[in-house]
């Protein structure tokens, strides 16, 4: 999933002498890059979760995305109350609370696996989602003071290296253990009775307890390490004071057009990027191609997005600027989205796949162009950015509502407007009203 960024920009001398790539600091990025891995892991099972809940809990294609919406929804609910929690507590202890949350959310998946209730599940990814904000809140603003906001998508996209190795294994592993053989269970359970259906789908429903009781444990000691780990809190009651602008003095956020546009790239993109990594696998299903396969199709789009990241640090910004990447990338994903509609069979998956590609790099583009001359409005700034990643909760929901009507290779028509409006605030939307 998208490497999620709300932070408070500092960037006197002291700060950044703090933070710099040194002996001192290589500790403190080991451990943010391990939790960065975490984040990818976690993030991604959703992929693995949609198909398998749409079988054991026999859900169409809109209920079945809820999974998405369940977890990602929960950024909207938290983006604040994540804020006010950590100049509470500091950013060290705020980790280990979400890590903790985390698996709390983790652990609620055995009672929904028991009983096969699919408002437990839901549950469980909510408070998992709920954990998931408020570590990323907390762990991205070491990486964003790392260096100038010039080459903060170079950063991130290190730092999506993390991310993405974690989201390759997550949906292969979970979908080894929980989709192994459903392709025979789906054709069984046509036949049976009512009894042997329940008796089959509760099997089927069971197999996610051990991982998920695995990943809890996981979580409760990732948060013991951090506990008594050497990583430094950052100053978070140093006010930014400076001023957005040499223009006009600003009173309020809604004065910053670019930023308002900002946003709402990002609540549409984070909701492409869920489609193309949570619906290939079912699209892949809907082409007859077999659930043993196709379990292995959103590994193929989140390791586009890894390659991605890769060449970002390769070539931002000695080679490219970043608002230039977002033209790319947006261009890259309207001509694999056509391409996708316009084939069939595993050619059109693959173009699917290939959207992770084109989205590797747009959530590093949009946030540096989207803050930029906030000032002392950075904070609430970057508040509204976390919010907008609900738009991963509304998306998908959208595209299974359509998948429901039409078919789901139609529906993948929904992300040609959203990659438009990406290349229009590439172009010309983030310098709206912005001074130079």
């Amino acid at each position: 999933m998208p490497i999620f960024l709300i932070f408070r920009l500092h960037f006197s001398t002291t700060t950044m002498s703090k933070f710099k790539l040194n002996k001192d600091s290589f500790s403190p990025i080991v451990i943010i890059g391990i939790l960065f891995f975490v984040f990818g892991f976690i993030t991604w099972l959703s992929a693995v979760l949609v198909p398998y809940l749409k079988i054991a809990c026999e859900l169409s294609n809109f209920q079945s995305y809820l999974v998405a919406f369940a977890f990602y929804i929960a950024y909207f609910f938290m983006s604040v109350p994540a804020g006010w929690l950590l100049s509470h507590t500091g950013y060290k202890k705020g980790m280990i609370t979400g890590l903790v949350t985390m698996a709390i959310g983790s652990l609620l998946f055995v009672p929904a696996a028991l009983t096969r209730t699919y408002g437990l599940f839901l549950t469980g990814l909510f408070i998992q989602g709920a954990g998931m904000a408020l570590l990323q809140t907390a762990s991205n603003p070491y990486v964003t003071i790392l260096g100038p906001i010039e080459s903060a998508a170079k950063r991130i996209s290190i730092m999506g290296i993390c991310n993405g190795i974690a989201g390759v294994l997550a949906p292969a592993i979970l979908g080894f253990i929980t989709l192994d053989g459903a392709d025979e269970i789906v054709e069984k359970i046509k036949t049976m009775a009512a009894d042997q259906k329940n008796l089959e789908l509760n099997l089927l429903a069971a197999r996610v307890i051990v991982p998920y009781l695995f990943i809890m444990a996981a979580l409760l000691l990732l948060a013991l390490f951090l506990y008594y780990s050497n990583l430094p809190d950052i100053d978070h009651e140093e006010e930014n004071a400076v001023e957005a602008t040499e223009g006009p003095l600003k009173t309020n956020i809604f004065q910053f057009p670019h930023l308002l546009l900002g946003v709402l790239a990002i609540f549409l993109y984070t909701g492409v990027e869920v489609i193309a990594g949570n619906t290939i696998i079912s699209y892949g299903v809907y082409l007859n191609i077999p659930i043993e396969t196709a379990r292995f199709f959103s590994s193929f789009t989140i390791f586009a997005m890894l390659v991605g990241y890769i060449i970002g640090i390769i070539v931002i910004p000695k080679y490219i600027e970043q608002k230039n990447v977002l033209i790319i990338s947006s261009v890259m994903g309207l001509a694999f989205a056509l391409l996708a509609i316009l084939t069939t069979g595993f050619v059109s998956v693959m173009f699917i796949a290939f959207l992770g590609l084109a989205n590797s790099l747009m959530w590093p583009s949009i946030w540096p162009l989207a803050i930029t001359k906030l000032g002392r409005f950075t904070k609430t700034g970057s508040s509204m950015m976390v919010m907008a990643i609900s738009g991963a909760a509304v998306v998908p929901l959208l595209y299974g509502k359509l998948a429901d009507i039409s078919s789901p290779l139609i529906a993948y028509w929904i992300v040609i407007p959203i990659y438009c409006y990406i290349l229009y605030y590439a172009t010309f939307g983030h310098k709206v009203g912005r001074v130079k």
